[in-house]
């Protein structure tokens, strides 16, 4: 059996990102409460209340990618990566707590209604702070996607939604400075509130999976079984594929039939081929593998799942 060795450089310089993530809801609060301290609007309020979520979550993610970043110990032999996935679910959760604060500020505001002051201003301070959260959560989605982390790119999602949360505010309260009708704000604020819902939902369900250790996604399975259907004939064969993910980190394994007349020698010389092609496929990947005698009817009884068998070899019991 042959195992890879976790990698333990981490994910250096992504905890400047996290601290950028920072800095924009810093800015954006001021700039929010400012533009809801000018105008009374609720919509400008809930925006805002949404602003000190996503410092919340920033400060959460620079924690998770901190953690992260520890090398595997006596305590945590596959590394510390799923901390990320902590993050990526209790951001999901400020976001349920930033949709709770929208509603009950809009109804109280639909039962207490009141006019609203210098809008003009207001939704120029709050379209400022709506190109900066833009910035900055499309880069941390493009740096999270490119180094697998699932804290960046959650962090990024939860600061593009602040600016469709924006958006719509913006476009309500344009909208009640055009007809004075001030239920409108309301409205609209309650709309926002539950469409990031859905996002908070989205959030929590994929950090959820990733802690159950979830599957590597279609497209990298077929990356590996592929790799393994090159390196088949009449001598070797793969079974048990089993595949998951730990933040950044892909672990895959499987086990390898050989002949049992093979010297070790030569039968190790097919697996390091075969691990070395999977690296060369997959970026930041763990391969571990077991060697079987094809001819021995235990080795078909070991594994509970397989993807890559044949139609005409025993399957698992």
């Amino acid at each position: 059996m042959t195992e890879g060795t976790v990698p333990t450089n981490g994910m250096p310089g992504l905890t400047k990102y996290a601290w950028l993530s920072i800095a924009a809801a810093v800015v954006t609060i001021v700039l929010k409460t400012g533009a809801y301290v000018l105008t009374g609007s609720v919509g400008l309020l809930s925006d805002a209340a949404e602003s000190v979520v996503n410092l919340v979550a920033a400060v959460i993610a620079l924690v998770a990618l901190t953690v992260a970043v520890r090398p595997a110990d006596d305590k945590h032999h596959y590394g510390h990566g799923k901390a990320e996935y902590f993050s990526a679910g209790i951001e999901g959760l400020m976001i349920f707590v930033a949709a709770a604060l929208i509603i009950v500020s809009a109804v109280n505001r639909l039962l207490h209604p009141q006019e609203l002051e210098k809008l003009g201003i207001g939704l120029a301070i709050t379209l400022l702070a709506t190109a900066v959260n833009g910035a900055v959560g499309w880069l941390l989605i493009r740096v999270g996607r490119q180094h697998r982390s699932a804290t960046l790119v959650a962090d990024g999602k939860h600061l593009m939604t602040d600016v469709w949360t924006s958006v719509g505010v913006v476009v309500g309260v344009g909208l009640v400075y055009v007809t004075g009708w001030q239920p409108l704000d309301s409205l609209v604020a309650i709309a926002v509130a539950l469409n990031i819902l859905w996002m908070g939902w989205r959030l929590v369900a994929s950090s959820t999976s990733s802690l159950l250790d979830a599957a590597l996604t279609p497209a990298d399975v077929a990356l590996v079984t592929a790799v393994l259907d090159r390196h088949r004939t009449e001598d070797v064969g793969f079974h048990g594929l089993q595949t998951r993910e730990s933040g950044r980190q892909r672990f895959v394994s499987f086990h390898v039939l050989v002949p049992g007349a093979w010297t070790v020698q030569r039968a190790h010389d097919v697996v390091e081929e075969v691990e070395s092609d999977i690296r060369a496929a997959l970026e930041h990947v763990v391969v571990s593998t077991h060697l079987e005698p094809r001819e021995d009817q235990r080795s078909y009884a070991d594994y509970a799942y397989d993807v890559t068998a044949p139609p005409d070899e025993p399957r698992a019991h």
